[in-house]
């Protein structure tokens, strides 16, 4: 925590993310649109205030170019939680409340925090590009807005068994979530010394004096595994207050 508190993020890294970010929600979303009038989960239709995923492309063509679907990367364990988000949406998607409350609370939350170390970390514009994921234009109070989503939740007529399979499945999306970020976490490690496409992806995006093999883009192994610790953390915000409040 104290590393990644002093910045210590490399542009490799956080592209790492923000693409195994874009499946997540291409796949969650798309589930959440599938099932907006079940009664299972319509009280939690928020798009306008929560969907990330046109955000997330926003953002990939900034740090990618016009072809960045070409370029991301689609890990195997990104994978394994996309066909896990399809396989409830389409046969329980009552567990989709599970998946929802735990990215989108945790990005309200924990994900704020992350945004500003990033931004001064990369040295990013002040504008906000490549950070739109981290931007809820229409949530205009986290902490307002985030008692609405859970009085809309705790509306919701569940019985006691359903009520468990939900915090069972928030478990499960915590630790799909640990299995991203370790595996990039190897990503990042085995490519440490092949990422000099860094400097030109935002030639004229940050300061000239920063060049690939410096501090701001390249970190040691050990550094880096703290910064991808911190990934979960931040998706566990809503999960643990998931598991609090039902």
């Amino acid at each position: 925590m104290i590393n990644f508190q002093k910045g210590h993020v490399t542009l490799h890294e956080f592209k790492l993310v923000m693409s195994s970010l874009y499946y997540v929600y291409e796949a969650l979303e798309g589930e959440i649109e599938r099932n907006k009038e079940n009664p299972v989960f319509s009280p939690l239709y928020f798009p306008l205030e929560l969907h990330r995923k046109s955000a997330l492309e926003e953002d990939l063509e900034y740090f990618y170019g016009p072809q960045w679907r070409k370029k991301i990367n689609f890990p195997q364990s990104t994978k394994n939680y996309v066909e896990r988000l399809h396989h409830i949406g389409r046969k329980e998607p009552e567990l989709l409340l599970a998946h929802a409350y735990t990215r989108y609370l945790g990005d309200l939350s924990g994900g704020q925090v992350l945004k500003k170390i990033a931004q001064k970390a990369l040295q990013l514009p002040a504008t906000g590009e490549g950070l739109a994921f981290f931007t809820f234009q229409h949530v205009t109070n986290a902490t307002k807005f985030k008692q609405l989503y859970r009085s809309r939740m705790n509306s919701i007529d569940f019985d006691s068994a359903t009520k468990k399979k939900i915090l069972e499945e928030a478990k499960t999306a915590f630790l799909l979530n640990v299995k991203v970020f370790e595996e990039l976490q190897t990503l990042s490690t085995r490519q440490n010394d092949n990422i000099t496409d860094d400097a030109s992806t935002l030639r004229n995006r940050v300061p000239k004096s920063i060049k690939a093999g410096d501090s701001n883009y390249r970190i040691h192994t050990s550094e880096q595994t703290t910064f991808f610790k911190q990934f979960p953390r931040w998706v566990a915000i809503g999960g643990c207050v998931l598991l609090a409040i039902m």
